[in-house]
């Protein structure tokens, strides 16, 4: 009976060292997972930022929001843009650090600095939406005979409908007759004009077109049909920084890496708080826009090995469908961020 006791007893100190341990660590440490928080500080750093407005900007809203608290961990100046073409031109005049970016645009901006950007983050996957009005669609096979409006001629948008039509076993011209127009706000005037209408288009139009006409809705999300039939991700939206900017501040360009991962956290977590946000920001055009859209946006976080894969093989798909999409030439892996 004692030596039981014995044993009992010295087994009762051992849990109880092990849970001393433990109270002092973090839970990410007891875990083993990898804290970002341990070794991010405060910087008194600038940090010039330009967005694009839509889903590749809306993760960083709440960011948006801590800057001007002043609770980021650099000396944040954010500024929302309508068109790539102006990101652009922010970054190859010197004016912007770090951008958000469409990924072809990313490519094309590596291939027109001589290799003066690299992609930090993967903040978008697909953002293309099915709406119907007046019409039963059901699934990809059942767009057949029909003529669809969508937007995007010669970029994104087109090589990924006709990817996904292709795979399931539909052609274009002769199954689906696909009519593109010049802008995307004219998807919601084709609609609105029409008893009987199909369009593919990006959100937050999408959700726009649905808000402004009640008959109309969403019936098919392009991302998980790209999911089906293809083994890669559908990469739409990243996040860029100059070399001169990621060589002068490497901190800084990890500090910002983990006030991004948590804003895009805070806009998954609360999207009433988020909806907002972008519409005082003037990422969405207004707040209930923005929250039916949120969830169709499949923002996300990749940065390391994962970014790499992922946008790799996207722009692998990209150049094969049109070389000048990406610049003409697929990136080299310097390209790719990679923390030091």
């Amino acid at each position: 009976m004692k030596k039981l006791l014995s044993i009992l007893l010295v087994l009762s100190l051992m849990f109880t060292f092990v849970a001393c341990s433990d109270a002092g660590k973090d839970s990410s440490e007891i875990s083993g997972a990898d804290s970002k928080a341990e070794t991010v500080q405060k910087l008194d750093v600038d940090c010039n930022v330009f967005v694009l407005n839509g889903p590749t900007g809306m993760g960083i809203a709440p960011l948006m929001k801590k800057a001007e608290n002043n609770e980021g961990n650099l000396n944040y100046k954010i500024n929302t843009v309508a068109a790539n073409d102006e990101i652009v031109a922010k970054v190859v005049n010197k004016e912007a650090d770090i951008a958000a970016v469409a990924t072809n645009v990313a490519s094309t901006l590596y291939k027109k600095t001589n290799g003066g950007i690299k992609v930090l983050a993967v903040n978008t996957l697909g953002v293309l939406s099915v709406v119907t009005k007046g019409e039963e669609i059901t699934d990809i096979a059942s767009l057949k005979g029909k003529t669809v409006y969508t937007t995007g001629q010669g970029a994104n948008p087109e090589y990924i409908i006709n990817y996904i039509l292709s795979e399931n076993g539909l052609k274009v011209g002769e199954d689906v007759k696909l009519e593109f127009v010049s802008q995307p706000q004219e998807l919601v005037t084709k609609v609105a004009t029409n008893e009987k209408a199909v369009v593919i288009a990006p959100q937050p139009v999408a959700t726009t077109i649905t808000v402004k006409d009640e008959a109309a809705k969403i019936v098919i999300d392009l991302n998980d049909e790209w999911e089906k039939v293809s083994d890669t991700k559908l990469v739409m939206g990243c996040v860029i920084a100059t070399n001169e900017y990621i060589e002068k501040n490497p901190e800084a360009v990890k500090a910002f890496l983990y006030d991004y991962e948590e804003s895009i956290k805070a806009l998954n977590g609360d999207i009433d708080t988020a909806a907002q946000l972008c519409a005082d920001y003037g990422i969405v055009a207004a707040a209930p826009i923005a929250k039916k859209a949120i969830p169709h946006c499949n923002i996300v976080f990749e940065d390391g090995k994962e970014l790499k894969t992922d946008l790799s093989a996207y722009l692998d798909f990209l150049f094969k469908a049109n070389p000048k999409s990406v610049g003409g030439a697929l990136p080299d892996d310097n390209f790719y961020y990679e923390a030091k």
